[in-house]
């Protein structure tokens, strides 16, 4: 789910320069991170034990993120739950991924 998510957000000519030259992530990196994150949301496994919201405030200081930046990682997102899935967790998913960006465009528009 994350890798191809990811495929699809470093090809939007919105989202891709956000990740690949303000917060200049490493995929090889940051790839496992954020399954673990995931993972702990869709599946209770433990092993996320980073802080989100100071990872994302650094690049929000680096580049003010949109609402225009939400809506498309949130569309991607579900698009690629779209395409790729389909069941209960995937509805989990789409309903975590609401919440968990909806919380982090306010919490960063203050």
């Amino acid at each position: 789910m994350v890798r191809l998510f990811y495929d699809r957000v470093l090809a939007d000519p919105l989202l891709a320069p956000v990740f690949l030259e303000v917060a200049r992530i490493d995929l090889d990196t940051h790839l496992p991170l954020i399954a673990a994150f995931w993972k702990k949301l869709l599946l209770n496994q433990p092993g996320y034990k980073r802080h989100m919201m100071a990872k994302h405030r650094a690049v929000h200081h680096r580049e003010p993120l949109t609402g225009a930046h939400h809506e498309r990682w949130l569309v991607l997102f579900h698009a690629n739950l779209d395409q790729h899935f389909d069941g209960p967790q995937t509805d989990r998913a789409r309903l975590l991924s609401a919440r968990v960006m909806n919380n982090l465009y306010r919490q960063l528009s203050g």
